[in-house]
């Protein structure tokens, strides 16, 4: 798994956007400009949105996955893309972190996503 590999999972999933708000280091994805997943361009993380039980069970769980560096860690967690994660995990990490996002939108913004 690589930084290509994950900006293209990230990208092609409806209504997102992506950009530097922080700094020129640290690549995020957005829905409706709320973040699910930010990646740093010069390391091997990439922090994404989790349920607060999930997210202490997969740190216990794994050594790749951490409380995310900068973030509320009890919702986030830094996941360590280059180590022994399965690219399906990892996809199914980024999809559950997209769909808290879409979750918490409101009914508008929803039909809006759902009718691009």
């Amino acid at each position: 798994m690589n930084i290509e590999d994950i900006r293209e999972y990230c990208i092609l999933k409806k209504a997102v956007s992506e950009g530097f708000p922080f700094d020129d280091k640290t690549l995020v994805f957005k829905l409706k400009n709320k973040m699910f997943a930010l990646v740093g361009l010069h390391n091997n993380f990439i922090n994404l949105k989790c349920e607060p039980e999930l997210a202490i069970e997969r740190r216990e769980k794994f050594n790749e996955i951490t409380a995310a560096y900068h973030m509320n860690k009890k919702h986030w967690n830094s996941v360590d893309y280059t180590q022994n994660l399965s690219f399906i995990f990892l996809k199914q990490m980024i999809d559950e972190s997209y769909n808290l996002v879409y979750n918490s939108l409101t009914k508008k913004e929803k039909k809006e996503i759902n009718n691009i």
